[in-house]
C-alpha cells in the first residue's frame, strides 16, 4: 500500500475514534487535531453544558427567593427557620460536589451531565408540592431544600468535564464561559421565580393560588399585599427547561474515553452516579440532624464542627464503599490531597466562588430583614426590630443585580487571566473584597440602628455589587491558576474539589449573617469576611507571587 493510500485509510479510522458518543482519540494540545476535529466537538459540549449548569444553579439557589415569598405569604415559620432552609440547600449542594468531583472519570461526561440534569426534576416537582401546604411541618420544607443540593453538585462535574475538552491555553476562557454563564442560573432564578409566581402557569394542574400578606416585588417593581400568588410555580416552572435539556444532553454530548477509560456502558455509568450521590446524602443528613436546633435536629454541633465533619465523613464513605474500577479510580483521584496547592487554591476559591454563592443565597432575606423593618428603640431604649418599614425596598426587585454582575464578569476574569496570569488577578480582587466587605458591614451597622434604613440602601447595594463583581473576576482567575499548576489528569478533580469546598459558602453566609442579625450585630458578619479575605490575600502572595515562590503565576 502506498503512503498516500495508508494516510487515506487512516483518516476514517481517526474520525471514527473522534466521533460518536464515546470518543477514543482526543488530543486538544495537537493544533492540527484541534482545528480539524477537536474545536467543533469541544464547543458543542460547552454550549450544551452551559444551560444545564444554569438550571442546576437555579434549582440549588431558589430557596433564597422562596423564603422571602414564604415570609410575604405568612408561612408559620420564624426568620431564623427560613434562613435554615437557604443554608440547608447550600450545605447539601456543597456536599454533593464532593462525589461529583470524581464522576467524570468514573462515568463519562455525557452520562454524568445527562443524569445529573435529569435528577433536578425530582426536587423541582417536590418543592412545588410542599409549597402548596404551608401547614406542613418545617422538616418537609427542609427535606426539599436538602434535595435541591443536587443542583449545586452539578457544578463540580460540569467544570471537570469541560476542562478535559479544551487545550490549556483556552481553559481559562472555556471554564469562565461555562461557569460564568452557568452562574446566570442564580440571576435567572431571581428574575423568573417572582414572575412565574404571579401567573397560573399550569392552570388547575399546579394547584390554587394563595394571597400575599405583605408587599412583594419583582424586577419591575412592587407587588402589593392581597395579590394572588402561585408560590408553587417556583419549583414547577423548571420542568419547562429541564425536560428538553435532558434530551439535548443525552443526544448531543460526548464521553472522552481518554479521560474516562472504564465507563463500562451507559447503565453501569448511571448506577455509579446514583450510588455515589445517594451515599453523599447520608453524611449531609446526619450532620444536619446533629447541627439543626430542635425540634428538627438535636442542636449538638455548631457550624464550624458540623461542616468539617460532613466533609470528612463524605470522603470516608466514598472511599470505603467504592468497589471494582470505582475503587481504583477514586484512589487515584485522592492523590490530589497530598499536593499542598490543592489546599491553597481551595482557600482562594472560597474567597471568590464561596462569596459569590453565599451572598447570592443570603442577600434576598438579608435585604428583607434589614431594610424591610424600621429599627426603633422602645420606651426603655432597647432597639426593636419588628415595625414594618413602609418605604422598604423589595428584595425581589433588587437581589438579582449582584449575582447578575458577578456571573456576567466571570468570563472576563478567565480571559484576563489567560493574558496576564491568574494569581495577580486574584491578588487585586482580594484587596477589593477586603475593602468592600468592611464597607458593607459599616452600612449594615448604620441601617440596623435606623428608623429609616432605606436611606442606606443605595450604598449597601453598590458595595455589594462591587463584592459580586470582584468575586466573579476571581472565579475565573482561580480556575485559570488550577489549569496552569495541575496536569490534565489532576486538574479536573482539583477543579471539582475546590468548587465543592467553596460551595459551603452557600451554607456559611446565610448562617453567619442570619445569626448576627438575630444578635443585633449584622456588621460583624461582614467584618469577619473581610478579615478572611485579607488572610487569603497574604496566602496568594506567598504561594504564587512573592520572589522565590515555588510556582510563579506570573
Amino acid at each position: 500500500m502506498s503512503t498516500k493510500s495508508a494516510a487515506s485509510a487512516a483518516i476514517p479510522a481517526l474520525q471514527s475514534r473522534s466521533s460518536g458518543v464515546d470518543i477514543t482519540d482526543w488530543r486538544p494540545e495537537d493544533e492540527q487535531f484541534w482545528e480539524s476535529t477537536g474545536k467543533r466537538i469541544a464547543y458543542r459540549n460547552l454550549w450544551i453544558s452551559v444551560p444545564s449548569l444554569l438550571c442546576g444553579f437555579a434549582v440549588w439557589g431558589m430557596w433564597g427567593i422562596i423564603t422571602v415569598q414564604m415570609l410575604n405569604l405568612g408561612f408559620p415559620f420564624t426568620q431564623a427557620e427560613l434562613f435554615t432552609l437557604t443554608a440547608i440547600a447550600g450545605l447539601a449542594g456543597a456536599t454533593m460536589r464532593i462525589p461529583a468531583s470524581f464522576l467524570i472519570r468514573l462515568a463519562g461526561g455525557r452520562n454524568t451531565i445527562f443524569l445529573t440534569t435529569s435528577m433536578l426534576l425530582a426536587p423541582a416537582i417536590g418543592t412545588g408540592i410542599v409549597l402548596q401546604h404551608p401547614e406542613w411541618p418545617l422538616w418537609s420544607f427542609q427535606l426539599m431544600a436538602l434535595w435541591c443540593g443536587v443542583g449545586g453538585g452539578n457544578f463540580a462535574s460540569s467544570m471537570s468535564n469541560i476542562s478535559t475538552f479544551f487545550p490549556k491555553r483556552l481553559q481559562g476562557t472555556a471554564l469562565g464561559l461555562n461557569a460564568g454563564l452557568g452562574n446566570f442560573g442564580v440571576t435567572t432564578m431571581q428574575i423568573v421565580i417572582p414572575l412565574v409566581m404571579t401567573l397560573s402557569l399550569f392552570g388547575g394542574f399546579a394547584g390554587e393560588s394563595t394571597t400575599l400578606v405583605k408587599d412583594s416585588g419583582w424586577i419591575l417593581g412592587k407587588i402589593v399585599a392581597g395579590t394572588p400568588t402561585w408560590i408553587q410555580n417556583a419549583g414547577f416552572a423548571w420542568l419547562l427547561s429541564l425536560i428538553p435539556l435532558s434530551a439535548l444532553c443525552f443526544f448531543g454530548m460526548n464521553n472522552l474515553k481518554t479521560v474516562s477509560p472504564a465507563i463500562g456502558g451507559t447503565i453501569p455509568a448511571f448506577l455509579k452516579i446514583i450510588w455515589l450521590y445517594t451515599l453523599s446524602f447520608v453524611p449531609a443528613g446526619i450532620g444536619l440532624y446533629l447541627y439543626l436546633p430542635k425540634p428538627t435536629g438535636l442542636g449538638l454541633l455548631n457550624m464550624w464542627i458540623a461542616m468539617p465533619l460532613i466533609v470528612a465523613s463524605t470522603l470516608l464513605v466514598l472511599k470505603l464503599t467504592a468497589f471494582g474500577t470505582m475503587k481504583e479510580n477514586i484512589t487515584k483521584q485522592f492523590a490530589i490531597f497530598s499536593n499542598k496547592h490543592t489546599w491553597s487554591l481551595t482557600l482562594l476559591y472560597i474567597v471568590t466562588f464561596g462569596s459569590f454563592i453565599g451572598f447570592s443565597m443570603a442577600l434576598p432575606l438579608a435585604i428583607t430583614v434589614i431594610f424591610g423593618i424600621s429599627h426603633v428603640p422602645d420606651a426603655s431604649g432597647v432597639m426593636q426590630h419588628a415595625l414594618k418599614n413602609p418605604n422598604a425596598p423589595s428584595a425581589l426587585t433588587f437581589a438579582w443585580i449582584g449575582p447578575f454582575v458577578g456571573a456576567l464578569i466571570r468570563p472576563v476574569g478567565g480571559w484576563v487571566s489567560d493574558k496576564v496570569g491568574g494569581s495577580i488577578v486574584t491578588q487585586i480582587i482580594s484587596a477589593v473584597m477586603v475593602a468592600a466587605s468592611a464597607g458593607v458591614g459599616y452600612v449594615m451597622l448604620l441601617a440596623y440602628k435606623s428608623a429609616t434604613p432605606e436611606e442606606y440602601f443605595l450604598l449597601f447595594m453598590v458595595l455589594f455589587i462591587v463584592l459580586f463583581a470582584a468575586s466573579g473576576i476571581g472565579n475565573g482567575s482561580t480556575f485559570r491558576t488550577i489549569g496552569v499548576i495541575f496536569d490534565r489528569q489532576q486538574a479536573g478533580p482539583v477543579l471539582g474539589w475546590t468548587s465543592a469546598i467553596a460551595a459551603y459558602g452557600a451554607f456559611i453566609a446565610p448562617v453567619v449573617i442570619g445569626a448576627q442579625i438575630k444578635a443585633g450585630t449584622p456588621e460583624n458578619a461582614m467584618y469577619g469576611f473581610a478579615i478572611f479575605y485579607a488572610l487569603c490575600l497574604v496566602l496568594n502572595w506567598w504561594f504564587y507571587l512573592r520572589r522565590g515562590a515555588e510556582i510563579k503565576n506570573p
